[in-house]
């Protein structure tokens, strides 16, 4: 397992700044819960992969790829930070190694249920704690938490890690996602309080939209 665990004197701090720590798993997500099909669920990798060819899977096929278990904090770029969180599911990087992109990717759309989409770096994505979550503390993922999979990127804002994961998209430049699109950062790092698009750096992602941020966090 891997994952933030109790803090001794003298190391970096639990919490990033301006999060408040809060107890259980509140539910955010911008509009309504779909509906699981199964004989209709499937899990898609397109794009600019390396053979030009997509790959799917279907929900079945998906207990046949690699699996392990992190334990990470979630962030809402709104404020709460709930701790502990122990999901289990397939390590990004298998998706990586089985679907590789092209050697121009350098970042990646997560598209989810009704169009949702979350745009992030393929570093981000690659990164060690970054999983596609079909479980949470031992029990399959409820509806309003993501079921049947969720992308959990622990070392993002949460608006980054979308519920009802559909498919992942090789980009050879970046654009913005949902969030991105309506006035959030483009990166999201909570320990840089990356929030808004009005933060934004030269480098740091295309050019924002000029919509305010909305008041949800997102899945």
């Amino acid at each position: 397992m891997t994952g933030n665990h109790s803090i001794a004197a003298g190391t970096p701090p639990r919490i990033p700044p301006g999060q408040r720590h809060v107890h259980g798993w509140p539910v955010s997500h911008y509009g309504p819960v779909p509906r699981f099909r199964p004989e209709r669920w499937n899990l898609r990798v397109h794009g600019s992969t390396a053979t030009g060819a997509e790959h799917i899977w279907t929900f079945d096929e998906l207990t046949g790829l690699p699996h392990r278990t992190v334990v990470a904090d979630l962030h809402c770029a709104t404020g709460p930070t709930s701790t502990d969180h122990e999901w289990y599911g397939i390590p990004a990087t298998a998706i990586l190694d089985l679907v590789p992109p092209a050697p121009e990717v350098t970042h990646v759309m997560a598209w989810a249920e009704y169009g949702y989409a979350a745009n992030l770096r393929l570093a981000d994505l690659s990164a060690p704690e970054t999983l596609l979550a079909r479980h949470h503390n031992g029990e399959p993922l409820t509806a309003e938490h993501g079921f049947p999979l969720r992308l959990v990127v622990p070392h993002l804002y949460g608006y980054k890690s979308p519920k009802w994961l559909r498919a992942i998209e090789y980009l050879t430049e970046d654009r913005r996602g949902f969030w991105e699109e309506r006035g959030y950062h483009n990166i999201g790092d909570p320990w840089k309080e990356q929030r808004y698009s009005h933060q934004e750096r030269q480098g740091d992602g295309p050019e924002p939209s000029a919509s305010p941020p909305g008041v949800e966090d997102g899945p």
